[in-house]
């Protein structure tokens, strides 16, 4: 299954998991990237998705709430 970061940078691996953990900031624009998580007491990282699937919070770009 290849998997893509918010980079566009991508990677072909065996899993079957609808999201991965990318934990290695290798590249030189990850300690500044705006899909770089941080969690609280936890190591940073960026969620690796299968190529194709929608961001889980796609649906909201569209939502219309009353003011």
């Amino acid at each position: 299954m290849t998997f893509r970061a918010g980079c566009k940078r991508e990677w072909v691996l065996n899993s079957s998991e609808p999201d991965l953990a990318y934990t290695e900031q290798a590249f030189p624009e990850c300690p500044a990237c705006p899909h770089r998580v941080e969690p609280e007491g936890g190591p940073p990282f960026c969620t690796l998705r299968p190529v194709g699937t929608p961001h889980p919070f796609a649906a909201l770009a569209g939502l219309n709430l009353p003011e």
